[in-house]
């Protein structure tokens, strides 16, 4: 402490001492602390400030917390003094003074933990404990005062339990039994007899007990019912949806499966008439969606209603024409949603998800009509395209299987079972003769429909996984989204690679980017990792612009049919952009 200042050689000792108190002198130089000796003036100490003279002759020390300043420097041996002076003469008054509490009785009391949990257990067991008042009126024992009597006031700490009383408590075993007898009721069980007082219950098959009264067993039936848990939405015939709008139907009775001829008539017009250009500025976002949207789809032929999956687990319907909100969603799924199709005529839809999974639902009513599963990963469902087959879809499964169903009967009709890795794409060509799959194992195989046999192997060394593959309008290619990044084209007819075309500039490593084509096939498109649409021409090969439309991955995008420059990009930020 500062308080040495001022400290005098007849309180403090020897000045040497004081000068050397750490014996300093008799260590070598080579060992001694070097530093400057620092100026008094500038030294630091946190000390108050005491005054070199006392005018009030003061030999006490009295300070306030605020005071800065010392008037008098005591030594420490009156610093270190017990407390003097006489007693407070009110003590026996205060004594009880924390007793007036308003949660009864309070006293100050002391007691070690062992003495604390002796009275505690004494009297959760036995009911009594001693009573740790100090006052003198106050009784000794503290609850059932005839317990406490009939164990002589005693602790559990020093109960003792007599040997009669306990050998009457053990338990008993039945007898070992005769040892010349194999069955009946004095039968050698040796050791392993049983304990007295636990009886087996026997088990009566149905049918062949006595008869019971319907009223009691009705009544124990309803004692022994278990609240279950509430299942989660979604769950398998827990499927449910949400219509978001005014009214199901307009003034002539048309639900949003029809197409809005009014605000749009050039929906009736043919697919790809008119020359596309490339969108440049975003004029519609649709948000609703709380995870990643991983995949959407446009409603066939005039692609007025937009249906998007999410990583949230959820499918929204969008209004592309008129309003541009979400008309209804859908709660099929336990997990992240991986593929959504449309069948034909629009009017129902397939779904799958990581949950394992494949839901029918009416995109009308929101109801799920159908749920398959075989215990596998579905990552992507088609419809088959024809007409007269929308009762089959295809499913690429997690097993490396491409499995038939048959909707009619809700059973597997055919296998395909090639690939070695999980099948990532289904894709219909020849006049949906033939189909073409992509898988994990970096190959493309060609099959004839519901024959499970490879009829075009495809496999190169260069070759690089295809998670993404896209129809040309012409139906003469398809381009197939290659994670080297680059965009690769073969054809339909002979499943060849066209070495003239091919799209590169895009970075999608590690990422399933769908690619996509305008309607009149004059343009080829892709997003990538960073948040990009990437645009081509098809003849050409060369970028001609690089759109900045997301925050993260461009998973999904789809041009509209039926117009010349709009595109609907789906990212994983959760958000689904109209460009124009």
């Amino acid at each position: 402490m500062s308080l040495v200042h001022g400290y005098s050689s007849e309180e403090g000792g020897d000045a040497t001492t004081q000068q050397d108190a750490f014996n300093l002198a008799a260590v070598s130089s080579s060992k001694r602390p070097r530093f400057q000796d620092t100026p008094a003036s500038t030294a630091p100490h946190a000390a108050p400030d005491v005054l070199a003279e006392d005018p009030l002759n003061q030999t006490s020390l009295i300070t306030r917390p605020t005071d800065t300043q010392m008037n008098v420097n005591i030594p420490y041996s009156d610093m270190t003094l017990p407390v003097h002076g006489p007693e407070n003469p009110f003590r026996d008054r205060n004594r009880f003074m924390n007793q007036n509490a308003l949660a009864g009785h309070v006293e100050e009391q002391a007691m070690t933990e062992h003495a604390f949990r002796t009275q505690h257990l004494t009297h959760s067991i036995f009911g009594y404990s001693q009573n740790p008042s100090v006052d003198p009126s106050a009784p000794a024992i503290l609850g059932s005062v005839e317990a406490a009597e009939a164990n002589n006031y005693a602790m559990l700490d020093s109960v003792r339990i007599t040997h009669a009383k306990r050998k009457e408590l053990k338990r008993k075993r039945k007898p070992k039994g005769d040892l010349e007898v194999a069955d009946g009721d004095d039968a050698y069980v040796g050791p392993w007899a049983s304990w007295a007082g636990e009886e087996p219950t026997s088990v009566v098959p149905d049918g062949e007990g006595p008869p019971v009264d319907e009223e009691s067993s009705e009544s124990e039936a309803e004692d022994l019912i278990v609240k279950k848990a509430k299942p989660k939405r979604g769950a398998p015939g827990q499927e449910s949806s949400v219509f978001h709008g005014q009214s199901m139907t307009d003034y002539q009775g048309r639900t949003y499966i029809s197409p809005p001829l009014g605000e749009a008539p050039h929906l009736q017009s043919e697919p790809g008439s008119q020359e596309s250009f490339i969108p440049k500025v975003c004029i519609h976002t649709w948000t609703g969606h709380t995870n990643g949207v991983s995949v959407i789809r446009l409603f066939p032929e005039t692609g007025h209603l937009l249906l998007s999956g999410s990583m949230d687990t959820k499918m929204k319907l969008w209004d592309v024409y008129t309003h541009g909100n979400c008309l209804r969603t859908f709660h099929g799924h336990g997990k992240a949603v991986k593929d959504v199709t449309f069948s034909n005529d629009g009017r129902r839809f397939l779904s799958c998800g990581y949950d394992r999974y494949m839901k029918l639902w009416d995109t009308e009513t929101g109801q799920c009509i159908q749920r398959f599963n075989n215990g596998k990963i579905p990552y992507v469902v088609r419809f088959h395209p024809d007409e007269d087959k929308q009762n089959i879809f295809l499913a690429g499964m997690s097993d490396k299987k491409i499995i038939q169903y048959d909707i009619n009967s809700g059973e597997i009709t055919q296998e395909y079972d090639q690939h070695l890795g999980p099948v990532n794409t289904i894709t219909f060509v020849d006049e949906n003769r033939r189909f073409v799959t992509t898988s994990d194992d970096k190959t493309i195989r060609a099959w004839d429909f519901d024959i499970p046999v490879v009829i075009k192997y495809i496999a190169e060394p260069h070759m690089h996984s295809m998670p993404a593959v896209t129809l040309h309008p012409s139906r003469k290619y398809f381009a197939a989204q290659s994670l080297d990044n680059q965009v690769l084209v073969y054809s339909t007819d002979n499943f060849r690679q066209n070495r003239k075309k091919r799209f590169a500039g895009h970075s999608v490593a590690g990422y399933a980017c769908q690619v996509g084509f305008s309607p009149d096939g004059k343009w080829i498109s892709s997003g990538d990792g960073e948040g990009n649409v990437v645009f081509w021409d098809w003849r050409s090969g060369r970028i001609k612009s690089r759109l900045r439309a997301h925050s993260k991955v461009v998973i999904a995008h789809e041009w509209l049919p039926h117009e010349t420059s709009k595109v609907v990009t789906a990212s994983w930020d959760g958000l689904i952009k109209l460009w124009d």
